[in-house]
């Protein structure tokens, strides 16, 4: 029975230190929230695409036989770098000297007929003043010698053709670079007909960078307002990701639209001394298109998206916070480059976007990256340690419980 008048107490001290706080002057607003922000400064930043192309040889050029015959040897290792001009393949030559030794008996023959035709139009030449010879006879020995110097002409062009086939017959490499496999094995008729591929041969320094650009991007692209004073270069990344080491230069754009791709081709030319690339292999490649001038890195924590479009908050000279709706054209290590929308100068929430409010005033500080991550550490730490947190106000309730229950017992 004395646990009420007790609670009544209570209640009634609880009452008049309320009624002594409603007296108090009304509390003050809360300060303005703190958020980070970033000053913009105009930059000036390369126009990089990550693209895929494949590489080609500069050149490639196709060892066929070019008479016919019975290939004798192969006088190359495959795959191995050979010189313009070298020996690559003996076709068996005898059929060409035999027609080459008959072209030049025939030249011997030819040369002998115009000697004495010759001989025979000098005297008749000789004789014609004096009229000793008659008009015909002298026609007839100038046509002798005359025709006589066609059939020498003819048996000399004979001779070159037999000349160039015994030629032929020894199959040479038509540019230099690196030969294939041999098509077709020793013994083998070739050229029969038609001229039968023997190897390829594939300049591979330099090596060219095959790649491809949709409609839509290039003309974005040529919309932009970029610097090409210098040419476009290109950045070959290798299989374990690190750069290749000379980069290329952009020597080809296309001007007809794929209809089956919908994409334009350009083409890089890529040194490759050491041969390390090889023609046929697919690589990721960065290709610099020129220089943006003006442009704008917002940390990509800033910008934010809704119907209308991505935007960022800025605080302005008033210390109020205003929306800048922007145009970000890539992300770039972390950032957005933006190139419509701000203006130098300009204070860029970056940290503390959710506390802000449009029109509201802001406590600009300056933002450090780490912050996001000492928030990030903070928030798991936090998480961490609700479970035992919780496991602690329950245990200290169900101590009071027990407290109240011992005070609730009746006294003796």
């Amino acid at each position: 029975m004395t646990m009420r008048p007790r609670l009544l107490a209570l209640a009634g001290t609880c009452a008049f230190a309320l009624a002594a706080c409603g007296g108090e002057s009304p509390q003050q607003a809360p300060p303005p929230p703190e958020v980070g922000v970033v000053t913009l400064q105009p930059v000036t930043m390369p126009l990089q695409l990550d693209l895929v192309g494949r590489l080609s040889a500069f050149r490639s050029a196709d060892v066929r036989a070019r008479v016919p015959g019975v290939l004798q040897k192969r006088q190359y290792r495959e795959g191995s770098d050979v010189r313009e001009g070298e020996v690559l393949f003996a076709i068996d030559p005898a059929p060409y000297r035999a027609e080459l030794g008959s072209a030049q008996a025939a030249l011997a023959q030819a040369q002998a007929n115009f000697a004495n035709a010759r001989a025979s139009a000098e005297r008749a030449r000789g004789l014609a003043p004096d009229n000793f010879i008659s008009r015909a006879d002298l026609d007839n020995a100038l046509a002798a010698e005359r025709s006589a110097s066609a059939a020498v002409q003819a048996a000399q062009a004979s001779v070159e053709s037999a000349r160039i086939n015994l030629g032929y017959a020894t199959v040479r490499a038509p540019i230099s670079g690196r030969a294939g496999r041999q098509q077709v094995t020793e013994g083998a008729l070739v050229g029969q007909g038609a001229a039968t591929l023997l190897a390829t041969v594939d300049q591979i320094d330099p090596l060219y960078v095959n790649f491809s650009m949709g409609v839509s991007e290039l003309a974005r692209i040529r919309a932009m307002q970029l610097d090409r004073s210098a040419p476009a270069q290109v950045q070959v990344l290798l299989q374990d990701g690190s750069a290749y080491a000379h980069p290329g230069e952009l020597d080809f754009s296309g001007d007809v639209v794929d209809p089956a791709t919908g994409a334009v081709s350009l083409r890089a030319t890529l040194p490759n001394p050491d041969k390390v690339l090889l023609p046929g292999a697919y690589v990721t490649l960065k290709a610099t298109l020129g220089q943006q001038h003006g442009v704008f890195l917002v940390p990509q924590p800033a910008v934010q998206r809704d119907a209308a479009g991505a935007y960022v908050l800025v605080v302005g000279q008033d210390s109020n916070v205003a929306r800048r709706n922007i145009r970000t054209e890539r992300a770039e290590d972390g950032h957005w480059v933006v190139g419509q929308g701000l203006e130098t100068g300009e204070r860029v929430i970056v940290s503390g976007v959710q506390k802000a409010q449009t029109g509201q005033p802001a406590d600009p500080v300056p933002w450090q990256p780490q912050d996001e991550a000492n928030q990030a550490q903070g928030a798991q730490t936090g998480q961490a340690a609700a479970p035992a947190a919780a496991g602690t106000d329950a245990n200290a309730a169900e101590a009071a419980d027990g407290d109240t229950e011992a005070e609730a017992e009746p006294r003796d």
